[in-house]
């Protein structure tokens, strides 16, 4: 489905999987382990020559391309994917190193670029298979699928055993992928992750066909697909773990800079950070402010040999926090971007607060009815923020100042056609 492409809603008079049925109804009684490929685990592709190998053979098979990637996440700074995993109809499955291969994959995207992928929670991995010159040009994204045809459970084995019967193998998702060479039993799970991964995809169509969902599901697969890579959040540092115990702006400096080195040095090693140094290193250095490597050394981790060898590099830190004018030190709470937290909103706007709980209480009914989360029928931020900034004056079209805060905010037209109403009903005050 091209970007930009007219979408007709159609709300489903019956929305729940089985025209009533639960998801978690049709569960099969049993299960059988899917315990390797079917045509046994391919040789990895490590060369230039391999990726033109594996290029014609994706080529000569037909329909939708199976994808995952695998990064190192907690390992590595990076995003990026570590082994990439494609499996095609009449081509059998392919399993990639993108490492040594990285320059040398405009043979494979010429092949890939142009066919439908089918991923499960595409948006972890679009961006890692983006920065290898790899895009869809379509997208099925079967974890979201399921959470729209109303299943309780939408992780990759969970929906396998629930609408296929195969009990997938667990246990190296959260692995170090950067690890070479790669061990025989993780190359066994990363094929077995795309070998019905088709399968579940044409599976999960059946179930949103007769649940009217399809075209719920294309726009939001196209959402996906071009949304890119997110923004970073400002302010990353007051993600420190235990920073609510920071009570003044000094020692907060203290951990903003001491943050900002380690994200330097993560980002340059391409480790993560909090292997570089831990959090609770960051917060006890803050509190005790130590004036010399004697003191830094005597607090805990930073007496460790490898953070001995890093010492210096930490008390500079400390230094630039600890010299900064009172002009530049961070404020004790971020400046607000949008509305403040909810718990607050009672106190300081509580007609804010009663459109919210109103909001909520109808999304959360329409949830019910079409089998839903609320979360996947609008943004809770964008709720949040229609609540709060509302402004409409008397006698104004409620149902449509809704619509164009949805529209302007990046919700999809099937989502506006649902819950643009239903927020009305809910907003819209009694006369």
């Amino acid at each position: 489905m091209s970007a930009g492409q007219d979408h007709e809603t159609v709300v489903p008079e019956n929305s729940s999987p089985t025209g009533g049925d639960t998801a978690e109804e049709h569960t099969p009684e049993a299960t059988v382990p899917l315990l390797e490929p079917r045509e046994g685990v391919p040789e990895v592709v490590t060369t230039a020559a391999g990726v033109a190998e594996a290029a014609a053979l994706l080529a000569a098979g037909h329909g939708p391309l199976a994808v995952d990637a695998e990064r190192a996440s907690g390992y590595r700074y990076s995003a990026r994917a570590y082994l990439v995993q494609l499996r095609r109809d009449g081509a059998g499955t392919v399993l990639l190193d993108p490492i040594p291969t990285a320059a040398d994959l405009a043979p494979l995207a010429a092949v890939i670029n142009d066919l439908e992928w089918v991923l499960h929670s595409a948006d972890q991995d679009l961006p890692g298979l983006a920065e290898l010159g790899l895009h869809p040009a379509a997208l099925y994204d079967t974890e979201l699928a399921g959470r729209l045809a109303g299943f309780p459970r939408v992780g990759l084995a969970a929906l396998v055993a629930d609408t296929l019967g195969f009990e997938l193998e667990k246990g190296h998702g959260a692995a170090d992928w950067s690890t070479r060479p790669l061990p025989d039993t993780w190359l066994n799970y990363a094929a077995l992750d795309v070998e019905i991964l088709v399968e579940l995809r044409n599976a999960m169509a059946e179930e949103l066909e007769r649940q009217h969902k399809t075209d719920w599901a294309a726009q939001e697969f196209e959402h996906i697909r071009l949304a890119g890579s997110p923004a970073p959040k400002p302010d990353r540092w007051r993600r420190t773990s235990k920073i609510h115990t920071i009570k003044d702006p000094r020692r907060l400096a203290i951990v903003r800079e001491l943050w900002t080195t380690r994200d330097e040095i993560a980002a340059n090693r391409d480790i993560a950070p909090g292997r570089i140094l831990p959090d609770s290193a960051i917060i006890a250095a803050a509190e005790a402010q130590p004036a010399t490597l004697s003191d830094l050394r005597a607090l805990p981790v930073f007496g460790g040999p490898r953070q001995r060898r890093s010492s210096r590099v930490w008390l500079a830190a400390i230094e630039r926090a600890r010299s900064l004018p009172q002009s530049e030190l961070p404020p004790m709470t971020p400046p607000l971007i949008g509305p403040p937290p909810v718990g607050r909103w009672a106190r300081h706007h509580p007609e804010a607060a009663a459109r919210l709980t109103a909001a909520r209480a109808e999304l959360g009914a329409l949830s019910e009815e079409v089998s839903v989360p609320v979360e996947n029928l609008v943004s809770p931020e964008l709720v949040r923020r229609l609540c709060w900034d509302w402004d409409v004056s008397a006698g104004a079209d409620v149902e449509a100042y809704i619509e164009d805060r949805l529209a302007a905010g990046g919700a999809r037209p099937w989502q506006r056609a649902l819950t643009a109403p239903r927020l009305a009903k809910a907003l819209t005050p009694a006369s």
